[in-house]
C-alpha cells in the first residue's frame, strides 16, 4: 500500500509539473508514465547485471547496449541539468520509443506520435531527482504508485469515461479467476487496468506458467488484448502493461463499436467498464451490433459487441449503469432477454452509487455471463452490495465497511456449489441448499422463470424481501395518560414559574 509519505512525495512530483508550465493532468501522467518507464528499464537492467555477475556469464537480453550506459537512469541522473536535458530529450526518449525495433509492434505504433513535453532543464532535473526519492523496489508498490497517479485525471468522465478503482478491477478479477490459457480482452481499455490486474492475478496464482516456454510466450504477446481510440491512452496503456511485466501486449487503436466488430469468437475472457455517454450516430456504428440490439445507446452496443468478441463459452464480467438492468424501451429489454434467453446469465452484483465518487455518483452493476448461444440460464445470483472499504462520498475515506471480500467468497463458493446453479432441484425459495440466505440476506438467487415474469427485469430491488422489524406499542389509553400526566406537570411547573415572577415583582 502506498504511504502517505509516498502520496506527499507524488504529490509534490504533481505540483513541480503544474508550476513548470505543464497543467494537463492526462499530459502530467503521459509524461511521468515516460520517465517511470524509462528508471524501469534501468532497473531491469540492472537486475540482469546481478544475475550475469552471479553466474560469471554475459548479460542476458541486455536492454542498453555497450555505448548506451549513459541513457540509463541511474547514469544520467548525475549529470548536470542542462546535459541532462539533451541526452533525456535527444537520445534516451528516441530510445524508449524505437526499444522493440520492431515498427509493427503495438508498442511502437502507439509510440510513433509520442512526444517529450518536459520544458526546461530545471523541471527535468527536479522531477527526476523526486522521482529517484520514490520507492519502487516491488511490483505492489509500483502498482499502488502508478494507480494513485492515475487517480488525478481530472479529464474522468468526459464522454462517460469514468476511471475504474482499482479494488473493484481487482474484485472483477478474483470473481472471474483468469487462467494462463485465456485470451483477454477490454474492449474500452483506458489504462489497462483491468488488463494489468489480470496479469497480476496469474502471477499470484498460476506462476509456474513462466517455466512453460508456450505459456510464457501466450503471457507476453496474445493473452492481454485491449482497444481504445485515444492515443494518449494506448501510450499509458503499453507502458503500463510493459511496467507490469508483459512484454508485447496487443493494445490496438480501436473505436470498438465502429470498428472492433468486424472481431469475432476471438477472446475467452472480458473483463470491461465500458464508457456510458449516451446515445452514438447510427452511421457510425457497426451494422452487425445494430442487428443485435436495434438501439443507439453506447452501454447496451457495447454488450452486444462483448458477445460477438466472446469465443463460444467465454465468459464476461462488465459494469453497467442501472439504466440496463431496469429500462423499459424496447432494446433495453431485447438486450436483457437475449442475455437470458439466449445465454447464461449468471450473476448480478449491484454496487452502491458512490463507488464512482468523486467523478460521478451514478447507480452501477456488475453483469457476469457466459455467452454459449443456446441459452442455460437457469438462475440468477444476486448481491446487494452495500460497501466497498471507502466512504461514498466524494472524500473516498478508508472505512472498515466492505463488502467485497463476502462477494467475492460467496460467488467462489456457489461455483463450487453442485452443478453451478443448474440442479434446479437443490434450489427453493430462492436460496440454494446450504449455500445461500434467502431473499432479506444480501446474496440470494432468482429462478429464470421469474426474472422472465419480470419482464426480465435484473434491478436487485424487484426480487430483494425487505425485512421490517416488528415494534411493539403500548395500547392507546396508556400512551393517552401519559400525554394528559405529562401536560398536567407542564402545567404546574409554568404557574409555579408564573408565581415567582409576580413574587419577584412585588
Amino acid at each position: 500500500m502506498l504511504t502517505g509519505e509516498n502520496k506527499a512525495k507524488i504529490d509534490k512530483i504533481w505540483d513541480a509539473f503544474w508550476t513548470g508550465g505543464i497543467s494537463d493532468s492526462l499530459r502530467v501522467i503521459e509524461q511521468m508514465s515516460y520517465l517511470l518507464f524509462i528508471k524501469r528499464l534501468d532497473d531491469l537492467h540492472t537486475a540482469k547485471e546481478k544475475k550475469a555477475n552471479r553466474l560469471g556469464k554475459p548479460i542476458e537480453e541486455p536492454i542498453f547496449g555497450p555505448k548506451q550506459d549513459h541513457l540509463r537512469w541511474s547514469r544520467f541522473r548525475e549529470f548536470e541539468a542542462g546535459e541532462m536535458f539533451r541526452v533525456v530529450s535527444q537520445e534516451v526518449f528516441p530510445f524508449i520509443k524505437n526499444l522493440h525495433g520492431n515498427e509493427e509492434s503495438a508498442y511502437a505504433r502507439h509510440m510513433k506520435d509520442a512526444i517529450f513535453m518536459i520544458p526546461t532543464p530545471s523541471l527535468l532535473e527536479r522531477v527526476v531527482e523526486q522521482i529517484s526519492q520514490v520507492p519502487m523496489e516491488d511490483r505492489d508498490t509500483k502498482g499502488d504508485l502508478y494507480e494513485y497517479m492515475l487517480s488525478k485525471l481530472t479529464t474522468a468522465g468526459r464522454n462517460g469515461q469514468f476511471r475504474t478503482p482499482r479494488h473493484i478491477i481487482k474484485m472483477m478479477v478474483e470473481l472471474m479467476q483468469p487462467r494462463p490459457d485465456d485470451i483477454i480482452c477490454d474492449p474500452a481499455c483506458g489504462t489497462a487496468g483491468f488488463l494489468v490486474a489480470a496479469g497480476e492475478y496469474l502471477r499470484e496464482h498460476h506462476g509456474d506458467l513462466f517455466h512453460n516456454e508456450k505459456l510464457k510466450k501466450h503471457f507476453n504477446e496474445k493473452l492481454f488484448n485491449g482497444f481504445d481510440f485515444d492515443s494518449t491512452m494506448l501510450r499509458i496503456a503499453s507502458m503500463n502493461m510493459m511496467l507490469h511485466g508483459v512484454e508485447n501486449p496487443a493494445i490496438e487503436a480501436r473505436d470498438s463499436l465502429s470498428s472492433a466488430a468486424d472481431i469475432a469468437d476471438a477472446y475467452t475472457l472480458i473483463l470491461a467498464n465500458p464508457p456510458f455517454k449516451g446515445s452514438l450516430d447510427e452511421d457510425t456504428v457497426a451494422k452487425d451490433l445494430l442487428r443485435t440490439v436495434k438501439t443507439k445507446k453506447t452501454e447496451l452496443l457495447f454488450i452486444a459487441l462483448m458477445l460477438r468478441l466472446l469465443k463460444p463459452g467465454g465468459r464476461c464480467a462488465v459494469i453497467v449503469p442501472d439504466g440496463v438492468l431496469f429500462g423499459s424501451s424496447k432494446a433495453h429489454l431485447d438486450l436483457r432477454k437475449i442475455l437470458v434467453d439466449g445465454h447464461k446469465l449468471e450473476a448480478m452484483i449491484s454496487m452502491p452509487s458512490g463507488v464512482f465518487r468523486p467523478y460521478a455518483g451514478v447507480s452501477t452493476g456488475i453483469l457476469i455471463f457466459t455467452k454459449t448461444n443456446s441459452g442455460g440460464t437457469d438462475h440468477v445470483w444476486f448481491y446487494d452490495m452495500q460497501a466497498d472499504g471507502f466512504s461514498l462520498d466524494d472524500k473516498r475515506n478508508p472505512v472498515e465497511q466492505n463488502d467485497i471480500p463476502d462477494v467475492v467468497e460467496s460467488w467462489l463458493r456457489l461455483r463450487s456449489a453442485t452443478g453451478l446453479l443448474s440442479t434446479a432441484g437443490q434450489v427453493e425459495g430462492g436460496t440454494l441448499s446450504g449455500v445461500e440466505a434467502g431473499r432479506t440476506a444480501k446474496s440470494f438467487l432468482v429462478s429464470v422463470q421469474e426474472i422472465r415474469d419480470n419482464k426480465y427485469d435484473l434491478s436487485i430491488n424487484r426480487y430483494k424481501k425487505v425485512e421490517h422489524e416488528e415494534v411493539a406499542y403500548e395500547p392507546p389509553q396508556v400512551i393517552i395518560a401519559r400525554l394528559e400526566a405529562l401536560e398536567r406537570e407542564i402545567a404546574g411547573e409554568l404557574a409555579e414559574l408564573a408565581l415567582r415572577l409576580r413574587s419577584g415583582n412585588d
